[in-house]
């Protein structure tokens, strides 16, 4: 049975804790449908929050790096940002230096979403309007996440639309399997079920082509310690400045499929990621400075947490070769994704 707990989180906001029988308990908050903290045992049965972000909804709303929200529209890059749907042109915010990024100048992230309580979690619903972010229609997107007594945190999003337009929703939470303030990721293990990466050009935009990940640095076929090869002389790393790629998931798309497994050695905790979307976004936290704060005070240092975002490939609404990310009306957006825990 899943315990759910309720309380302030500043600026009108609400924090929600999921809690299992077996010591996993999830914080999420209604400010930008956000993942705000995880907490799992390790192998000695010690309870640790396994994800970075802020104490309360203020942090969130004056963030920069998209600390575990949803993300949306588009999440990822979408190249000068501009698409054209049907032959007319649509511009969006260019906030990504020439390009667009992660939704616009005001995402999924910074909205406030209606919030319902189910018997295993919390269903997020808001209607984004026609033209916000220049995005054609309305837009009505449920983000649904329920907490398992398989110490699996599972998200649902579902959107429909009353005009075309585009849409790829994914969750931004940085993780440190460590704890949120243990330093760096680079002592992590990763495996990615994936032959190829889309790579990217110096402004990190698909080139359109696949990359096969066997002998390069991202090859994750078997699982590799993530510092060994983040500063390797290949292109894409310098590019990127680590990792910063799709990767391009491999068995069927829309099954729920293992699409990667995260360990860190010294606590003995890893998490199984599972999902129906055809790629997933490596990030390892290459532009975070220290100039940020986090819970507790702690320090969001370069590569102190990484990102497995699950998501369609980017600037797809400009690349006719990959999965088309086009919703119309009468058509229904549906994506999933599991974060599986445990410690070994």
């Amino acid at each position: 049975m899943i315990q759910i707990f309720k309380q302030p989180f500043g600026a009108g906001s609400t924090r929600f804790t999921l809690s299992n029988a077996h010591g996993m308990s999830v914080d999420l908050s209604d400010f930008g449908a956000t993942i705000v903290a995880i907490r799992v045992p390790d192998l000695r049965g010690k309870v640790t929050d396994v994800v970075l972000g802020y104490d309360d909804a203020a942090g969130y709303a004056a963030g920069r790096s998209c600390q575990g929200c949803t993300i949306g529209r588009f999440g990822n890059r979408i190249a000068l940002g501009r698409f054209a749907i049907d032959g007319v042109l649509h511009q969006l915010a260019t906030n990504n230096g020439e390009n667009h990024l992660h939704g616009g100048d005001r995402g999924f992230g910074l909205h406030r979403w209606d919030a319902r309580e189910t018997e295993e979690g919390i269903v997020f619903s808001r209607i984004s309007p026609d033209g916000e972010e220049s995005y054609p229609g309305n837009l009505d997107v449920e983000v649904r996440m329920r907490l398992n007594g398989a110490n699996e945190l599972q998200i649902d999003y579902r959107a429909i639309t009353d005009a075309p337009t585009h849409v790829n929703l994914t969750n931004h939470t940085y993780f440190n399997l460590a704890g949120h303030g243990a330093g760096s990721v680079l002592n992590h293990e990763l495996w990615i079920g994936s032959d190829a990466i889309v790579p990217v050009s110096e402004a990190l935009i698909p080139t359109g082509d696949f990359l096969e990940v066997e002998g390069t640095p991202f090859d994750f076929s078997r699982s590799m310690r993530i510092g060994d090869r983040i500063d390797d002389a290949h292109e894409q790393m310098v590019r990127a400045g680590g990792y910063d790629h799709c990767f391009v998931l491999s068995g069927k798309r829309g099954d729920v499929r293992h699409a990667a497994t995260l360990a860190d050695p010294m606590s003995g905790r890893f998490m199984e990621v599972l999902t129906t979307e055809p790629g997933m976004q490596l990030y390892t936290g290459n532009f975070l400075n220290g100039t940020e704060r986090g819970k507790g005070g702690s320090v969001f240092a370069c590569r102190s947490g990484l990102c497995l975002e699950t998501q369609h490939f980017p600037d797809s609404p400009n690349q006719p070769q990959f999965p088309a990310t086009l919703l119309r009306p009468g058509d229904v957006y549906r994506s999933t994704t599991v974060y599986r825990f445990g410690a070994r």
